[in-house]
């Protein structure tokens, strides 16, 4: 039985993959009361880690790309949280997200737009969330963004 929200997933085209493993000494997400703390998931889907520089090899709308990739990561975990069941979810509580740019790129909220605007594309209000949006000299395997997040479950 497929849940309202990977319904609504599936008419945008979104299949949620399995949660990976943490790639270090870690866990994926961590459940307090009804809190859900998404460690940050980087930007990589089937072909890869999706890397670049804002501001440098990487234009903006890669940049939006990346960052939605890294929504679909967090609702991947979050699944896993939930025992497969997403329509646990009351909402996302907020993002962090971290671009990596260049010391002279100032376009990081547009950036982490694409996560923003996928999840109320995606979850409707529950989707609104606080958020910070950051650069970073690096990130890890070079890619261009990472977004961690807490989400409220019942």
């Amino acid at each position: 039985m497929s849940s309202v929200i990977e319904t609504k997933l599936a008419e945008l085209g979104v299949t949620l993959p399995d949660a990976p493993a943490a790639a270090g000494n870690y866990v994926p997400y961590v459940i307090a009361g009804d809190l859900v703390f998404v460690s940050g998931q980087i930007a990589m889907d089937a072909t890869g880690p999706l890397t670049g520089k804002l501001g440098d090899d990487y234009t903006v709308d890669q940049g939006i790309a990346a960052a939605k990739t890294c929504a679909i990561n967090l609702l991947t975990q979050l699944k896993a949280a939930c025992d497969g069941d997403l329509d646990r979810l009351v909402r996302v509580v907020k993002l962090g997200g971290f671009v990596n740019s260049t010391p002279d790129f100032t376009d990081q909220p547009k950036v982490i737009n694409g996560a923003s605007d996928f999840l109320v594309e995606a979850l409707g209000d529950i989707g609104r969330h606080a958020r910070a949006a950051v650069s970073a000299p690096s990130l890890p395997l070079g890619v261009a963004v990472e977004i961690d997040a807490v989400f409220q479950i019942k």
